[in-house]
């Protein structure tokens, strides 16, 4: 709380998410959440990517103030960082590349390297906007609301700005990031990859995937191992690009993969066919592996009992529960 004029006035803080996929906004009193909601629940679009203005009207109706009641904004990520990493990405693979940058240049040039003036302008704010790293706000989303004073807190998704993974371990009200797996190695968007290449949408039928795996049978888990990562003990794995487009192209798989694996993707609609189901069994099999690796990893740097789960990956509820049947900590928090 901070003192106005002698009297304890309540500290707001408005966080935000937008502009990539299930925009969201979220409101702190005094630390302590007083609403949270997702924008797709007031426009009914599934995944709203706007600027969440009706989730950010909800939050401030909830608590009974306005704008110039907020201390402070916060957004889930650098928006110049993850710039960076694009620019250094293209630059490492031209002359490949150069269709998807024409797509992806003008786009950031024209919004999205201006994300605080439009924050500014969208919420009608004059006040500080503070930018957090991606897999930070992952952590915090998991480790701040959870039942624990000490954890661990293992995150897992596509990318963020360059990490695609963390090891974070909280205690009280801070937490300390202490490895990360960076860009481009990534779990989140080798199962991406395979729910492209099985005729689902990325980012969105990820689950289809998870769903459709118990069906099938993991026969293609030893050539992911033997051609498509090397993976480590303690979780780290390095993906072989030649077989992936998500660097240079507007593909998440190339033809070397479709080679690999006998055929080109599915398409979407199709029929499915026990292919995809042996497929989804496989790499379902590898991401339950790497994440117990992960999680035994995070158990030896902080041994902590409690396991703070977020991002992407944590999504998969099967992993999820391999990890606590199987997994060295006693509590989970998803």
């Amino acid at each position: 709380k901070v003192t106005v004029r002698g009297a304890m006035s309540d500290r707001y803080i408005l966080g935000i998410s937008a502009f990539y996929h299930d925009s969201a906004a979220a409101l702190l009193r005094n630390g302590e959440i007083v609403a949270a909601v997702s924008e797709d629940r007031f426009t009914r679009k599934k995944g709203d990517a706007t600027f969440p203005h009706r989730a950010v009207e909800f939050c401030l109706k909830q608590a009974g103030i306005g704008v110039g009641d907020l201390a402070a904004v916060g957004f889930y990520d650098k928006p110049l960082l993850k710039f960076e990493r694009i620019l250094e990405t293209y630059l490492g693979v031209v002359p490949a590349g150069f269709r998807s940058f024409l797509m992806a240049g003008p786009l950031w040039i024209k919004d999205k390297l201006y994300i605080d003036r439009q924050l500014h302008e969208e919420l009608g704010y004059t006040g500080q906007i503070y930018y957090c790293e991606h897999h930070e706000s992952h952590a915090a989303s998991a480790y701040f609301p959870s039942p624990f004073e000490e954890a661990a807190v293992l995150t897992m998704d596509g990318v963020g700005e360059w990490a695609t993974a963390s090891i974070g371990h909280g205690k009280g009200n801070n937490f300390e990031i202490l490895d990360e797996l960076h860009w481009p190695d990534s779990l989140g968007l080798l199962y991406s990859a395979f729910t492209y290449y099985t005729g689902f949408k990325v980012n969105s039928g990820e689950y289809k995937v998870m769903g459709l795996a118990p069906y099938g049978e993991p026969k293609y888990v030893d050539l992911i191992y033997k051609e498509l990562m090397d993976l480590k003990e303690d979780g780290s794995f390095r993906l072989n690009q030649r077989y992936f487009e998500y660097l240079t192209g507007l593909t998440m798989t190339n033809d070397a993969f479709s080679t690999l694996f006998g055929a080109p993707p599915r398409q979407p609609e199709s029929k499915l066919t026990q292919r995809e189901m042996d497929l989804a069994r496989s790499v379902q099999v590898v991401c339950e592996e790497i994440m117990l690796r992960m999680a035994r990893t995070a158990h030896k740097r902080t041994s902590s009992a409690n396991l703070c789960l977020a991002g992407g990956v944590a999504l998969n509820c099967v992993g999820n529960g391999r990890l606590l049947r199987e997994g060295p900590f006693t509590n989970l928090w998803i």
